[in-house]
């Protein structure tokens, strides 16, 4: 299977299960809400993969990322089954599975930016590309919170479900500390394999260019 194939079943998965989704959310307004980066993204990764490709590593990481937000639109965070399980493995009192996104949010957007800023030579030194991944990562988080904090105040008990609180008054912090902690663990995790694709892309473009 070739690059474009590999891409093209990443996209036919997140495709499907955004359809299955769709179908009976528990919540209309919370499905919107949560898949909408995912009808975002998909297009426009789509649109760019051949004039600007990521990684294949990018590619599998941010479609895992839109299953995680799909199947929280489709139950609601507070209410998705795998978290009730893992929540029993735990012996936690809430459904965990807000936390997950969250960790998602930090892991997946760490190596986004992180590739963004190489490919453009937008920063010199590996501490400080780490350092402004993580930055990034948290102001992307603050921004989600915003946006959260703005629904409660449009919606009012209507965002209940889209928040997904579960009681806890320090939901906020947890959220952007799960960022914090995806973030650091993807950029001490997969830097290396991220630098060995890349430079297999650079060898591709190079390749292409002088054949």
């Amino acid at each position: 299977m070739n690059r474009a194939h590999r891409l093209l079943a990443l996209l036919g998965i997140v495709l499907l299960a955004l359809a299955w989704s769709g179908l009976r959310p528990y919540d209309r307004l919370t499905w919107w809400m949560e898949t909408l980066p995912v009808m975002i993204a998909a297009p426009l990764l789509f649109l760019t993969w051949r004039r600007f490709p990521l990684t294949g590593l990018l590619y599998v990481l941010i479609a895992l990322h839109a299953l995680v937000l799909i199947l929280g639109g489709a139950y609601t965070y507070a209410r998705v089954p795998l978290g009730f399980t893992l929540a029993d493995w735990l012996d936690l009192a809430r459904n965990p599975y807000d936390r997950i996104g969250h960790l998602f949010q930090g892991f997946v957007p760490a190596l986004v930016a992180r590739e963004v800023l190489l490919r453009g030579a937008f920063v010199r030194g590996r501490r400080m590309l780490a350092f402004l991944c993580v930055c990034i990562v948290l102001a992307i988080s603050a921004s989600y919170e915003l946006i959260e904090w703005a629904a409660a105040l449009i919606l009012g008990q209507g965002a209940d479900q889209f928040l997904g609180t579960q009681g806890d008054s320090w939901d906020t912090q947890w959220d952007m500390f799960c960022a914090l902690i995806g973030a650091v663990t993807a950029l001490a995790g997969l830097s290396g394999l991220q630098d060995r694709q890349l430079a297999a892309l650079d060898a591709a473009a190079a390749a292409a260019e002088s054949g």
